[in-house]
């Protein structure tokens, strides 16, 4: 695979150096067996400006400190995720106990004040870093391709999909069987707005990646 995407970058480098056109360049490479996307990664990686050589873009590069700063961004998004559905579940099973387990919940019991200090602590940290991000992407485009960001934010679609298959398995199951009751199609509709805000906006912003120059 290594050897033969150095041939295509090859190729693609000394056929617009001998001033050939991108569609052109597409379309034999396509004939020849690539695939478009290989082929558009290939010339992706060569400006469209007025020069007598190929220039290349600035490639995105792994550092330290952008691992550090996405693994906090979406760690704390993960951490706030569950606290917040975490803390609904809470307020829901207050406002409609479960009659056949004979038990009320407090009102702020442990599980809710755990979720309220994490969510005290954990969004801020997102919202503050999630803002970093935007600005240093802004002042430097080409950090949009960091490695690390893509893998996590697929990692983050991923999960997100996950979370609302199951969601959306558990209401189906239960309407099947007839179970279905106030609280527990509330805290379905708890786990596939927070599942689906995260997939939404996420999906969003590859989207916007893929059609940003």
């Amino acid at each position: 695979m290594a050897a033969g995407t150095s041939q295509l970058d090859v190729f693609v480098r000394e056929a617009l150096a001998r001033g050939q056109s991108r569609p052109s360049i597409l379309a034999a490479l396509i004939e020849a067996g690539w695939t478009e996307q290989q082929v558009r990664g290939a010339l992706e990686d060569y400006a469209e400006v007025d020069f007598p050589v190929p220039v290349p873009r600035p490639r995105a590069s792994l550092s330290a400190r952008d691992a550090f700063v996405y693994l906090v961004l979406f760690a704390t998004l993960y951490y706030t995720a569950f606290h917040l559905g975490s803390l609904l579940f809470d307020l829901i099973n207050v406002a409609f106990p479960d009659a056949a387990s004979g038990r009320g919940y407090e009102v702020f019991g442990a599980s809710m004040r755990w979720s309220v200090a994490s969510l005290l602590i954990a969004f801020p940290i997102f919202a503050f870093v999630a803002r970093q991000v935007a600005r240093d992407v802004e002042r430097n485009p080409v950090k949009r391709l960091s490695p690390v960001r893509r893998w996590l934010t697929y990692l983050t679609l991923y999960l997100a999909a996950i979370a609302l298959i199951c969601d959306f398995t558990t209401l189906v199951y239960n309407l099947l069987g007839g179970e279905i009751s106030i609280r527990f199609a509330l805290k379905v509709l708890v786990v596939a707005v927070i599942a689906g805000s995260v997939f939404g906006y996420y999906l969003h912003d590859l989207r916007r990646e893929e059609q940003a120059p």
